[in-house]
């Protein structure tokens, strides 16, 4: 058992994942706890059962975050004996007790986009929509599965989240939203293409498009908050 496990900094970091974000929940615990220096570079993380129990995930989600940290280049892995997951240097180093100005930028950008973002999905539900409105909404989502590369498919969902401010009629909007979007857009260049997370930024996007087209204003504000969190999820673990 790694001796970190009984840290009360540990506990701190590492609690039990709830609702349907566990992928991107453990990525950001995880993530999290390795950048505060929580799990120390040259240590080897916990055990995969122990660390399943702890954030009372599956070890197949467990195993998918742990990937996504190794892609990030937070940890490296080896198998066989004496093999396991060890936390690699981090690319830059600040001063103790001093935050990374990276992360403030990073927690504005998050801050500003849970605003902005659910309230259009919210607007654009309760907006009198045209049938070309409708069409833009239909085109966006269709241009998602359509995407081909992961640059693609991150053009199309900047495209996808500008078409429900657009509908909305507000101009004002549409640039706050396009502000963020180019923001978003920059920071997930940044990380790995994740198809655990694309999957389930599919099944949002989709329930986000029935939602507005519906006119359920309460329903598209809230997947979008919840598809806005998991985004945010990924960013904070995953970003140095």
């Amino acid at each position: 058992m790694n001796d970190t496990m009984d840290s009360p900094l540990v506990d701190a970091a590492l609690h039990p994942v709830r609702g349907h974000m566990a992928f991107e929940s453990c990525v950001e615990q995880l993530g999290s706890a390795i950048q505060l220096g929580i799990f120390r570079v040259g240590a080897k993380l916990p055990g995969e059962r122990e660390l399943a129990e702890r954030l009372n995930v599956s070890r197949a989600t467990l195993r998918e975050a742990i990937s996504a940290l190794r892609a990030a280049g937070l940890v490296s892995t080896t198998r066989g004996r004496g093999g396991g997951t060890v936390v690699e240097p981090l690319a830059e180093v600040w001063p103790a007790g001093q935050p990374a100005p990276r992360r403030a930028e990073i927690d504005d950008v998050i801050i500003f986009r849970s605003v902005i973002e659910p309230g259009a999905a919210f607007r654009a539900a309760q907006h009198p929509l045209t049938d070309e409105q409708r069409r833009l909404l239909e085109t966006s989502l269709s241009d998602l599965s359509d995407a081909a590369t992961p640059a693609d498919y991150r053009q199309a969902d900047a495209r996808f989240h500008l078409s429900i401010s657009t509908v909305c009629g507000s101009d004002e909007l549409v640039r706050a939203c396009s502000t963020v979007q180019v923001k978003i857009h920059q920071l997930l260049a940044e990380i790995p293409f994740l198809k655990t997370n694309i999957d389930h930024a599919e099944d949002e996007h989709r329930a986000i498009v029935a939602a507005i087209l519906a006119g359920d204003a309460d329903r598209a504000r809230d997947i979008m908050t919840a598809h806005c969190e998991a985004t945010a999820a990924l960013l904070k673990g995953l970003l140095k």
